[in-house]
């Protein structure tokens, strides 16, 4: 695919390819259930609400269906709790803490983050290369950015047009 730039078009041939570009990362397919405390219910009424949901788990009742019964996490109440596969850094610290270092589909204490309370369960662990997401990724912005300066050189040159000046001595 022929690349465009300012001084024309370019075809490219790669003879070789060296460098660290490629980028594994761990992912966790999680699920969590929030309860923030409020007026109403208090930091203590809130952990132990969590501690009997997280019993319930344990002695065999259904995470999803809790979850949606329970968490006030809208956006993941009513998938069952689950926040999909994640990828370092894309969870508050305190989640992230407790996602890397609990077993497997085990139910992790309720531990508190900047948005209340939470108890989660990683299901699944994979070693996902993004090396090719992050290529496109560049790519992407490169386009973006070369579209950005056409268009406002464009845009410069209408106004440039546009404008009238008299000069009066």
């Amino acid at each position: 695919v022929p690349i465009r730039s300012d001084a024309g078009y370019h075809i490219l041939k790669l003879y070789d390819r060296r460098g660290g570009s490629e980028r594994i990362v761990l992912q966790h397919n999680v699920r969590h259930i929030l309860i923030k405390p409020n007026e109403i219910r208090t930091e203590e009424e809130t952990k132990a609400m969590l501690e009997g949901i997280r019993a319930d788990i344990m002695n065999g009742a259904d995470f999803a269906e809790l979850a949606r019964e329970n968490s006030e996490d809208i956006g993941t109440a009513l998938a069952g709790g689950s926040l999909g596969w994640s990828v370092p850094g894309q969870f508050v610290p305190d989640f992230e803490n407790t996602m890397n270092n609990i077993p497997l589909n085990e139910v992790s204490e309720p531990f508190r983050s900047q948005f209340g309370w939470h108890i989660l369960q990683v299901t699944e662990r994979r070693r996902q290369d993004f090396s090719e997401n992050m290529r496109r990724g560049q790519a992407k912005n490169i386009l973006h950015k070369r579209k950005f300066e056409e268009e406002l050189q464009i845009w410069l040159q209408e106004i440039r047009d546009e404008a009238f000046v008299e000069i009066k001595l």
